[in-house]
Parts: C-alpha cells; sequence; structure tokens
C-alpha cells in the first residue's frame, strides 16, 4: 500500500515537471524587455487642434519598443510605455504587426552591429549552449515520462531506475540553463554594453528595463518536481529490487 502511495506521488510530481518544462520550453517569455529613447530636448511642445491642446513631446516620449525572448523566437513590438508593463506583454494585448526573427543562437541584446566580432560570437558559443542544455533536459523528461509510463504495469526495478535516472538528468540540465539566463544578464557585461552603443550612436537618453519572464520562472518549479520524483522513481525501484 505505501508503495502505491510512493508511485502516486513520484507519477504526480514527475508530470507537473514535464509540465512546467514544456511550458518553458514552448513559450517565448524567458526574457522580458522594453527600451525609450528620452532626449533631453524633449520640451513641452504645445499644439493646437481647434479646442483642444495636446502636449506632443510629452506623447511621443511615451513610444517604446517592447521585446520577448525564449528558445524559438525574439519577437519586438512597438506601444506605449506609460501603461502597464506586464499586461503590455500579455498575448492578447500584443499587436499582430510585431516582428519575430530566430533565437536559437541569437541571444537578447547582442548583434553584429552593437558588439565587436569577438563578444559576438562568444555570444552564439553561449546561446548554443544553453540551446543544447534546453534540449537535453526536454528530451529527457520526455523519454523517462514514457519509460515510467511503460513501468507502470510491471513491477520492474530497473525500468522506475531508469526512468528515474532520465529525470534526475532532466532537472540537472534545465537548472543548467537557469543558472546560465541568470549569468548572462547579470554577471556578463553585454546589457551595458548594448545600453552604451545605443547611447552613443543613436539616442543620448537611452533607456532599457529587462526583466524576467514566465517562461523563466516555469524553469525551477519544472526543475523542483523533476528532481523530487526522480528521487522518489529511484528509491521505489531499489525497493522493488529487494523485495522481489
Amino acid at each position: 500500500m505505501k508503495w502505491s502511495v510512493a508511485l502516486f506521488f513520484a507519477g504526480l510530481f514527475g508530470a507537473l515537471g514535464t509540465v512546467f518544462i514544456l511550458l518553458s520550453f514552448g513559450t517565448d517569455y524567458w526574457l522580458l524587455a522594453w527600451e525609450t529613447c528620452k532626449t533631453d530636448s524633449q520640451l513641452p511642445d504645445i499644439v493646437e487642434h481647434g479646442d483642444l491642446m495636446v502636449n506632443q513631446a510629452a506623447d511621443d516620449g511615451n513610444s517604446s519598443t517592447f521585446y520577448h525572448e525564449g528558445f524559438f523566437w525574439r519577437c519586438s513590438f512597438g506601444g506605449r510605455g506609460d501603461e502597464d508593463i506586464i499586461l503590455k506583454f500579455w498575448f492578447t494585448n500584443q499587436p499582430h504587426s510585431k516582428v519575430c526573427i530566430h533565437a536559437y543562437l541569437s541571444p537578447f541584446p547582442v548583434s553584429e552591429q552593437t558588439h565587436n566580432a569577438t563578444t559576438y560570437e562568444s555570444a552564439i558559443i553561449y546561446r548554443g549552449f544553453w540551446s543544447v542544455f534546453m534540449l537535453l533536459g526536454v528530451a529527457a523528461v520526455i523519454l523517462g515520462g514514457f519509460i515510467i509510463i511503460c513501468a507502470a504495469p510491471f513491477t520492474n526495478p530497473c525500468l522506475y531506475k531508469a526512468g528515474g535516472g532520465l529525470f534526475l538528468t532532466a532537472g540537472f540540465f534545465i537548472l543548467l540553463a537557469t543558472v546560465l539566463s541568470v549569468i548572462w544578464l547579470e554577471v556578463m557585461d553585454v546589457v551595458g554594453l548594448y545600453v552604451e552603443y545605443q547611447k552613443s550612436h543613436l539616442c543620448p537618453g537611452f533607456q532599457l528595463n529587462i526583466m524576467y519572464g514566465l517562461s523563466f520562472m516555469f524553469a525551477p518549479v519544472g526543475v523542483f518536481f523533476c528532481l523530487l520524483s526522480g528521487l522518489l522513481f529511484l528509491l521505489i525501484g531499489r525497493a522493488l529490487k529487494r523485495h522481489y
């Protein structure tokens, strides 16, 4: 009876871990960013339209460019910066005219124009490792789920151990991808170089804001459930081997 309870919770945690990892992998909201150009010369410019007085400079200064990025795509669209930022990224609030490019080997905000060749090539390699870790984690969690499903009708301890090991492997690789993402934004100086380039070449009052999105937050939740499920399946496999 106690093993039935352990199997139930292990399967539940494994299913939750799989769902959160697939959501993290399949949705393009690991990173949210918006940039605004505010020039020093933006003084109030009152334009009269009949009986209506419009502050033209203030209206223009609220224009921003929004970005969201994940494993597959990096999308950008324009909008007003004085609105609720979080709601702005909700997919029903995004304009149909947004521009999306492949993000497999193109991490935000690095580009050939804003960074030198060495930094750009290093960023591609870094993104490549991140992508490989994500793919390995997703492949491991899917394969582990299939093995556990196959093991359910039987009492083969090797299948439970293999499934548990794959869930642990999936949690480890997704954890590595999450850590790499944090290092990219918090430790490496690529964001600072991008802001300096924009200020010196395009707009002295350039401002860039970056935050983590829902896809990023799904990843550590999936890691937790995968590691917990993997440990339970390993313990179940070991107990079955001793029993039989």
